[in-house]
């Protein structure tokens, strides 16, 4: 089979069959992309949702959307796995030219992701009093957060759909389709929130209901456009779906990302609480940098999931050569944007600040750390690809193990450099964390390649 014959479609519309394939830029960019655009959508949905209700002209209205999105944010990061589990094991089944488990993948992640998403909205009552427990916004912004809850939260089941879809479509490649999905869940959940919280004059409820019918609205889609282009020849049976070693896999797989994300979560965290002892003009300077490393999280999320779907691809081809050019390429895009990022940062972070906030006070405080912000795109550039080759790889119980690793170094890294050096020493510990994870990870891959191609 001709390496030429499996990348004439990098859409994904034609079967490209298994086998050898070669790594080009073109092949990494149209993965990387797509996808970065459809992350980017994500930030201008929040701006939107804080723009409607803020132009209501009620402080309440605006904590309220704010807590609830916290909520929110706790809740579906324990669902992150179904995303990155799904995206590397139908990578793997890719590569092997396997339609009928590439479908069986997709149908398990479907009915973990409906079943979870039913039992989340059974427990949504707990769920609220958890989260207004944890943040304690006072009586009328809860209020507002209790409303904003429960329209959205019945969108659950279509919101982890969503998640199994997206993975679905990454791991065969078709980040243009991952991209079209996004923005149309984005864009109608936009349209709905300036119309029903504006116009029509729903406040806070209309942006809930805006961003669970474009959840809907964007899980029937993606269902419709990935089934409608199954081969029905390669349609798996139930006994194949549910088989026992399958579901344990993609169970092990889930559990390990799970883990993974919430010692992530962790880490910020641990960031804000320890960052409130320094005042609250200091809590929010570092608030308003850590978009500088958000920005930098969404296009390197891209080269991510690229590292994702040409390393699981490979595996699954068993072909290491394209292994080895897909991690050395990907590694090289990824560097590079961080290094340039950095350097803009370096140069206008400043700037940034400014354009982000208005008080001199937070301003002045902000300029002090904007270099430490900086680093981040650097030092955290080896960790997010890492992610991606080690999710294609589906090595979750690594990734996991570098993750609790790493985090113990966050902890002391903490509490050697905070009492000395303060919030400077907050920042060097979060660039560490960073650098540690990226390189724990890094050097688990010799080891872990050579079994895994060995194996086959």
């Amino acid at each position: 089979m001709q390496a030429g014959s499996i990348d004439r479609d990098v859409s994904g519309l034609d079967r490209q069959g298994a086998g050898a394939f070669h790594v080009t830029n073109r092949l990494i960019l149209s993965i990387a992309v797509p996808m970065t655009l459809g992350f980017l959508t994500t930030p201008l949905l929040g701006l939107v949702d804080t723009a409607v209700v803020g132009r209501l002209g009620d402080a309440t209205l605006l904590a309220g959307l704010a807590v609830g999105a916290v909520v929110f944010d706790l809740i579906f990061v324990t669902f992150n796995f179904l995303r990155s589990a799904t995206t590397g094991l139908v990578a793997q089944a890719y590569g092997r030219g396997d339609q009928r488990e590439e479908q069986t993948v997709f149908w398990r992640s479907m009915i973990i992701a409906l079943t979870a998403g039913v039992a989340t909205i059974a427990v949504s009552p707990l769920l609220l009093w958890a989260g207004l427990k944890l943040l304690d916004p006072g009586d009328a912004v809860a209020e507002v957060t209790r409303t904003y809850f429960l329209w959205r939260i019945l969108a659950a089941p279509a919101s982890l759909a969503n998640y199994a879809i997206l993975g679905y479509v990454l791991g065969r490649g078709q980040a243009t389709l991952g991209l079209l999905l996004q923005t149309l869940i984005n864009g109608v959940n936009i349209v709905l929130s300036i119309t029903l919280g504006l116009y029509i004059g729903w406040g806070v409820a209309g942006v809930a209901i805006a961003t669970l019918t474009g959840e809907v609205v964007g899980a029937l889609v993606g269902f419709a456009l990935v089934v409608s282009r199954f081969d029905p020849t390669a349609r798996p049976a139930w006994r194949g779906i549910a088989e026992r070693a399958g579901l344990t896999r993609l169970f092990a797989l889930n559990r390990d990302i799970m883990i993974r994300s919430f010692v992530l979560l962790a880490v910020f965290l641990v960031m804000t609480r320890v960052g409130t002892a320094f005042g609250p003009v200091t809590l929010a300077a570092n608030a308003v940098l850590m978009t500088i490393f958000l920005v930098a999280g969404y296009y390197l999320d891209g080269l991510a999931n690229a590292a994702e779907q040409l390393i699981g691809r490979a595996i699954g081809a068993g072909y290491r050569p394209a292994f080895e050019r897909a991690l050395k390429m990907t590694a090289l895009w990824c560097f590079g944007l961080a290094a340039l990022t950095t350097l803009g940062f370096f140069l206008f972070g400043n700037d940034l600040v400014d354009l982000l906030t208005t008080a001199p006070d937070v301003r002045a405080i902000a300029y002090d750390y904007t270099p430490w912000a900086a680093l981040t795109a650097m030092t955290g550039a080896l960790a997010f690809l890492m992610d991606g080759v080690f999710i294609g790889a589906t090595w979750s119980r690594d990734m996991r193990n570098m993750m609790l690793a790493a985090f113990a170094i966050y902890i002391a890294a903490l509490c050697a450099l905070v009492p000395v050096f303060g919030n400077h020493g907050l920042w060097a510990a979060l660039n560490l964390f960073l650098l540690c994870r990226g390189l724990l990870l890094l050097s688990r891959v010799p080891r872990r390649s050579a079994q895994t191609f060995a194996a086959q």
